[in-house]
């Protein structure tokens, strides 16, 4: 473990109680955190506060955007209906959605996992399937029935990527837990794609780290997971000395 690592800020999940605690609590797994410090980072979680966005993006070298169990609202791709097993979490959704709109203005490495990595292509433009099993004929089980620290199906990585340069791999073996999936990547590029071909990776090329991913490399299930995490702290380290960057 390294003390001057860069700062790597990790967004909670939250409850309005009754699981946990009572009250409303805020939540995150600790393989996140886990996978950053292997990674040399240090770990910053983050509740939601929407106004201190900027606050905390001039804090950070380098953000994930984590998962969790609910959806980005279809108003936010400009879709006129909301599919019914679509769930919403909005100011959780606002204050990430605000988070990335800065970290791609900034340059500020991000890695965006399963949810994160669908809101990364909701603010660059791109649009969501809403429920896989309704719009994508013959699916995999994305939500998959046996426990997340298995695979559940392989990815095909496309040549010539950031992922494929991360990981020197062009197969993975990935977990899957979700039932929504991006549909147009807007002005992100696609980097890897299930065999029923949903996407499952993307990244923005003039960037100097952005990437998301639909699977959870924080449970490395494929030895490949731990270079995500790797690419992500080295390139925040990169930030971290850049030029007059002096944190807030």
């Amino acid at each position: 473990m390294r003390e001057d690592g860069p700062l790597i800020g990790i967004t909670l999940d939250h409850e309005e109680g009754g699981g946990y605690a009572r009250l409303p609590y805020y939540a995150v797994r600790e393989n996140y955190l886990a996978a950053v410090v292997r990674a040399g980072g240090v770990p910053l979680p983050l509740p939601h506060e929407p106004d201190l966005a900027g606050r905390y993006l001039a804090l950070l070298d380098g953000l994930v955007i984590t998962g969790g169990a609910f959806d980005i609202d279809p108003a936010l791709f400009g879709a006129s209906h909301r599919h019914p097993t679509v769930t919403l979490k909005v100011r959780r959704t606002e204050f990430e959605r605000r988070l990335v709109a800065g970290a791609l203005a900034a340059g500020l490495p991000l890695l965006g996992i399963c949810g994160g990595m669908q809101l990364l292509a909701v603010v660059a433009g791109g649009t969501l399937i809403q429920h896989i099993p309704d719009e994508i004929p013959a699916a995999l089980a994305h939500e998959q029935p046996h426990p997340r620290d298995e695979p559940g199906h392989e990815v095909e990585v496309v040549a010539g990527t950031r992922l494929h340069a991360l990981t020197g791999r062009t197969r993975l073996r990935v977990n899957s837990a979700h039932h929504q999936a991006v549909a147009r990547p807007g002005r992100l590029t696609v980097s890897a794609r299930a065999p029923d071909g949903v996407i499952e990776a993307v990244e923005l090329g003039d960037h100097p780290f952005c990437l998301g991913v639909q699977w959870h490399p924080e449970y490395h299930v494929d030895p490949a997971d731990a270079a995500l995490f790797e690419g992500l702290v080295a390139a925040a380290g990169t930030y971290a000395r850049k030029p007059g960057r002096a944190r807030s």
